[in-house]
């Protein structure tokens, strides 16, 4: 599976993502949401800032760490561990203060030729997918969260 992650733009996720201050994108929810439990070592992450329709960088999946019912200390605790690798400002350590952590560490990123985004209605901030041409201007095909499901 590959997986297409929306950089915030407004907290400039993309360009730390970019200048390599950011090694790992975190998720949250009160449950277990897209990508928790279902991203794994090795595959590839696509990234695109929100707002635009271009997919500009990919790296590979370097480490997951997936927590589920934390306690609010819990949640301090491991983003605090892992800051270095997120670089979250105070309103994303709130925004991603959530009982359920999906933490995915990435390497080898590498800027590529922008491939144009055939954005749908029904998705997420986060797709999983069998081939990146499937979400592409040209090639696309109508997003399901079929892949998404838990196995």
């Amino acid at each position: 599976m590959v997986h297409l992650v929306y950089c915030d733009n407004k907290e400039k996720v993309l360009e730390k993502i970019r200048n390599k201050t950011k090694t790992m994108i975190v998720r949250g929810a009160a449950g277990r949401k897209i990508p928790h439990s279902r991203v794994f070592e090795g595959e590839i992450l696509y990234f695109m800032k929100k707002g635009t329709a271009l997919i500009t960088e990919k790296a590979v999946v370097k480490n997951v760490q997936n927590y589920i019912k934390l306690s609010d200390d819990e949640i301090i605790k491991i983003l605090e561990e892992n800051q270095k690798k997120l670089d979250l400002n105070d309103r994303q350590k709130e925004r991603w203060h959530k009982k359920c952590l999906c933490l995915v560490e990435f390497e080898k990123l590498e800027t590529i030729e922008p491939l144009k985004f055939d954005r749908q209605g029904n998705m997420d901030d986060w797709l999983i997918i069998e081939k990146i041409e499937d979400v592409l201007a040209g090639t696309s095909i109508p997003y399901n969260y079929e892949k998404s499901k838990l196995k």
